[in-house]
């Protein structure tokens, strides 16, 4: 069984910014190192960046996150808010809706799957 270290030198970057129309705050510049992909495109894993700022989401995919540094808040539209810090797991469910904030410029570990 074959593995991927994931780093910029193994992994190509992408860099990109939300849709204008989604950006509530601040520059949330965000990078993707995006370092496995199944072959049916419905589970994918990599590293996320992110500079502080608060965007607009809405998830169709269910993610499970550990961040790595930083810290963030997500405030979800059912009037749910929640914090998480450099050490912390957790999962962001599909269908949920809201905002992403970084407050503190973060790094996560992302597995991600689109049912």
């Amino acid at each position: 069984m074959g593995s991927l270290k994931i780093t910029a030198a193994t992994v190509p970057a992408i860099d990109y910014m939300p849709p204008a129309d989604r950006i509530v705050a601040g520059a949330p510049h965000q990078t993707i190192l995006d370092a496995y992909g199944s072959p049916d495109g419905k589970f994918q894993a990599g590293l996320w960046s992110g500079a502080p700022g608060r965007w607009r989401v809405a998830y169709t995919e269910h993610e499970l996150c550990h961040l790595v540094d930083g810290a963030v808040v997500l405030y979800g539209d059912d009037g749910s808010v929640a914090h998480y810090r450099a050490g912390d797991s957790f999962v962001v469910p599909a269908g949920f809706t809201g905002e992403w904030e970084v407050t503190i410029a973060a790094r996560k570990l992302y597995a991600i799957y689109q049912p």
